[in-house]
């Protein structure tokens, strides 16, 4: 199994908006008591064992729009098949604080995803969207999602990310996708 957070590695993207998929790999290694170790396949990441299941957690150190190179490689490296990784991220189209989980589905609007997509060989890869909303006008999208999560909209991300990294930790032991969508729904 291969958990990819999306984001930006530069410090000053830490607590942006696209930068929520870091968040929730940050999150989920607070709750598994783990640290990324690994500098790899253009990627961050920590390589676990749950019997004899292998689990890489991973942050892309390429920069969003170049994700699928990462993931790509990790999967290459890892042999870890596309129905086998789960991508986290920024979503505009959803309200902030919103979820939504697919097994499977195009890369919609977002350029990392379009980057795993197109190296991947399709969209049948499951991903974890994380809502963002979008900019009051007349700040431009751009300035928006690299701008940093304050006020309510913080409030709405951190119950978002603290509950999907929750129920991943979850998901790592009972490898049930229901279960885990189930789970990360409830508010």
């Amino acid at each position: 199994m291969l958990i990819v957070g999306l984001g930006n590695p530069e410090k000053r993207y830490d607590n942006t908006y696209h930068n929520v998929g870091f968040m929730v790999i940050d999150k989920l290694l607070e709750c598994l008591n783990l640290k990324l170790k690994n500098d790899e396949c253009k990627a961050k990441d920590v390589v676990v064992y749950k019997g004899d299941d292998k689990i890489i957690i991973a942050k892309p150190m390429t920069y969003m729009n170049l994700s699928g190179e990462c993931v790509r490689e990790l999967a290459g490296k890892y042999k870890v098949d596309n129905s086998d990784i789960i991508i986290i991220y920024d979503d505009i189209d959803l309200d902030c604080g919103a979820l939504r989980i697919r097994r499977e589905g195009s890369a919609g609007t977002h350029n990392g995803m379009r980057s795993i997509v197109s190296l991947m060989n399709g969209g049948n890869i499951p991903r974890v969207r994380l809502g963002v909303g979008r900019p009051t006008p007349p700040m431009q999208l751009a300035d928006y999602v690299l701008s940093k999560v304050a006020g309510d909209n913080k409030l709405a991300l951190d119950k978002t990310v603290d509950n999907v990294a929750a129920s991943l930790a979850s998901y790592i032991s009972h490898r049930d996708f229901d279960k885990f969508m189930r789970e990360a729904m409830v508010k």
